[in-house]
């Protein structure tokens, strides 16, 4: 499978060389290419099978997607819409950022995920003898089996969280995993475990 990466942060490139690690074929979509593993967004997301956006949720709009390679495609949002001063979550008239993509992308098969951690915890989900729980919210089955293959690939225990409505809580939960690493003293180096009986 082709996976393509939209941003060159720290979780852009954690995730693509991640995905390199596990077999993937991995190109970049970044604004502006300049190393020869990028490319223009539009070119990756008509190369790419899936396409993974980990980019300032700011970014994401209606020019963004521009061009007609994200049809058919499975795009994974790993976006969280930050508030402005680091102070919580900024949904605007939105329910969910993912609900956001779904909406300017409706011949896509979007599914949220990679958003409930930091890239410390990418680079290495394991916890002793334990992985860190990755949840996969999305309404296409078959994308979201492909996402949850992709997330186990790489290392993390992935739960299926439901349908795309659920990204609303996804994206709390990834706030509440913020706040407790970044301004409440507990560090980059947690994850949240799921456990059943």
């Amino acid at each position: 499978m082709k996976i393509g990466v939209i941003g060159r942060g720290n979780v852009g490139n954690t995730l693509g060389g991640r995905f390199a690690e596990a077999g993937y074929q991995v190109m970049y979509g970044v604004k502006s290419p300049v190393q020869g593993d990028e490319q223009s967004v539009e070119v990756v997301a008509q190369w790419a099978d899936m396409i993974v956006l980990s980019v300032p949720a700011t970014a994401i709009t209606a020019e963004f997607f521009r061009g007609e390679g994200w049809q058919g495609k499975i795009v994974v949002d790993a976006t969280n819409p930050i508030a402005p001063g680091f102070d919580g979550l900024d949904w605007g008239d939105e329910h969910s950022w993912g609900e956001r993509v779904a909406r300017l992308l409706p011949d896509s098969h979007v599914v949220k995920a990679f958003n409930t951690v930091g890239f410390n915890v990418m680079e290495n989900p394991k916890f002793g003898g334990k992985s860190a729980t990755m949840l996969v919210a999305g309404d296409d089955a078959e994308s979201k089996r492909l996402v949850i293959e992709a997330a186990a690939a790489i290392g993390f225990s992935p739960e299926d969280a439901g349908p795309l409505t659920q990204a609303r809580w996804l994206e709390a939960f990834a706030w509440l995993w913020i706040s407790m690493a970044v301004k409440f003293g507990h560090g980059r180096e947690m994850a949240f475990l799921f456990a059943r009986r």
